[in-house]
């Protein structure tokens, strides 16, 4: 046995416990994780039900940990966890799976189908199998602090464009603040309009805010790829920069795995309560406007529908709050068929955007989302991740439909009143 498939099966065998074995024990194959999956649906191929992706776990559990499977494995009856099997499986794991959880909420057993996929990236990525992108981006993340390879300097040039722009002060390093902003890469780079949103919404509520120069990526590549270390050094970056700081709370931005990652995954990773309250920007967002801070004029008269990006809402809970906030300017807003905790994957979750060879197949399959859009036909499109609108107007053009795509922060700058 190889040293690097040895890790990877040492790897399983420690996210082996009682849950997993429990939910092992209790899948009747019913099929209806399969009906919940975009992979399945949209290509038709059996590989892809999301409980087959959690194969590897699966065989490691019934060799290892029940009395059939031992017996089978000291007569040598077992298929083996290989890097025949594991190479086979890459694909359906990293390429097939934006652990958008939707698989579980329809188990009738109760099985968190999403998890089980989680553990199983962490003797893949541990035995040497996952995406070349993202072994890439989690090396970044690393070394550099951001999956996409974004230094403070570039940041710093960002901010004095929208200081210039704007004329008014993007706070760093601001010691004492109320609030923490964390940036994805992706707003940096590609919607840098995120950051000049957020300096006019924060001046208008006249609250104190910063933007850590130590820790300003929000991203997660540890959870995406499947590494716990790496995970919890990511999160425990912009724990010791909040405590620096002394921030009473840390806002995650438009990114869904982000969210997870510091709001849900981050105290268990680092493995102790926070100091400070996690909000997505969302719910600070809300919060200003059940207090009154946030301000709105003018009325937009198109049609507006809205895309729940997966890790927000299905497993994040933020649901009413980017309704409550679109109502405030829209005055004709149509729902999604299987709108909020049951919208369906834009297709680009969970590292899926930064694994190149998965990029057919993730056009492949927003065809979910064309149907989606085909029902209601909306005049334009709001949603609150930078990995989904990326995808979205990818998909958009794929599928040449002609639909503009709008952030809900930006948004509501657009419509603050003066």
């Amino acid at each position: 046995m190889s040293a690097s498939l040895e890790k990877g099966i040492n790897a399983l065998k420690k996210e082996v416990d009682s849950t997993v074995g429990a939910f092992f024990t209790s899948c009747v194959n019913c099929g209806m994780c399969a009906d919940a999956c975009l992979f399945y649906t949209e290509t038709g191929d059996p590989a892809a039900t999301p409980i087959n992706k959690t194969e590897p776990l699966r065989r490691i559990w019934k060799q290892e940990y029940t009395l059939f499977g031992r017996i089978g494995k000291l007569l040598g009856i077992n298929k083996p966890v290989d890097h025949n099997l594991l190479n086979r499986w890459e694909t359906l794991v990293y390429d097939n799976c934006t652990l958008c959880g939707r698989c579980s909420m329809v188990c009738p057993m109760g099985i968190d189908i999403t998890a089980m996929i989680r553990k199983t990236r962490e003797g893949m990525a541990a035995a040497g199998h996952a995406p070349e992108g993202l072994i890439g981006a989690t090396k970044r993340a690393v070394e550099i602090g951001s999956p996409m390879g974004v230094k403070l300097s570039t940041l710093m040039a960002v901010i004095s464009h929208v200081e210039k722009d704007t004329s008014l002060k993007v706070p760093v390093d601001v010691e004492g603040a109320e609030y923490m902003l964390l940036l994805s890469s992706m707003e940096i780079m590609n919607f840098p309009e995120f950051i000049q949103a957020i300096a006019k919404i924060f001046d208008k509520a006249g609250v104190s805010w910063t933007i850590s120069s130590e820790a300003f990526e929000a991203t997660n590549s540890g959870i995406q790829i499947g590494v716990s270390d790496i995970a919890a050094e990511l999160v425990q970056r912009i724990v010791d920069a909040a405590e620096k700081l002394k921030v009473k709370t840390v806002i995650s931005p438009e990114c869904g795995h982000a969210y997870m990652a510091i709001r849900w995954d981050g105290p268990n990773l680092v493995g102790k309560a926070f100091s400070f309250k996690v909000r997505h920007i969302l719910e600070v967002l809300d919060e200003f406007r059940k207090d009154g801070r946030l301000k709105i004029t003018g009325k937009d008269s198109q049609k507006l529908t809205y895309h729940d990006p997966c890790q927000i809402s299905r497993r994040g809970g933020v649901i009413e709050q980017p309704r409550n906030l679109i109502n405030m300017f829209a005055d004709n807003f149509v729902e999604m068929p299987d709108a909020g905790k049951m919208n369906w994957c834009c297709g680009a979750g969970g590292g899926v955007s930064a694994n190149e060879r998965a990029d057919e197949l993730r056009l492949k399959v927003f065809q979910r989302k064309k149907d989606q859009l085909d029902e209601i036909r909306p005049d334009a499109i709001v949603s609150a991740c930078s990995n989904c609108r990326i995808n979205i107007e990818e998909g958009l053009e794929e599928y040449h439909m002609d639909i503009p795509l709008m952030s809900l922060t930006e948004t509501l700058a657009e419509h603050l009143a003066k």
